[in-house]
């Protein structure tokens, strides 16, 4: 199972990116997760989505990015608005299925104030 992430960069503070995870296998009945890590902190979850398209947050990016999914692509996205610079990290996406984690590289995001 390979997970590739992409969609970081560089932004201003309030402006926007779209990060995508395309998987090489079905992620139809497995989660989909968003992760990040900033230096020197704990890798945390960011938003994760069920195959029954049920969504979860982080209490500090609710109301700004939303996770959705794209079954016949096997991709899921997170939409970030309104970035902060506390978003700056590496954001990882992993895919949880038949009891088992799966993790992409990740991707940086960096926030500028």
């Amino acid at each position: 199972v390979q997970l590739q992430a992409s969609g970081g960069g560089l932004v201003q503070a309030g402006g926007s990116l779209r990060l995508s995870c395309a998987a090489s296998v079905s992620i139809y009945s497995g989660t989909m997760s968003w992760f990040r890590q900033a230096p020197g902190k704990q890798r945390e979850l960011v938003a994760s989505i069920r195959s029954g398209r049920d969504t979860n947050y982080a209490d500090s990016v609710k109301g700004r990015f939303t996770i959705s999914r794209d079954g016949p692509k096997n991709t899921v996205y997170l939409q970030m608005n309104n970035l902060m610079p506390e978003d700056t990290a590496t954001y990882f996406c992993r895919l949880t299925a038949q009891y088992n984690d799966y993790w992409g590289q990740g991707t940086q995001v960096t926030v500028s104030s």
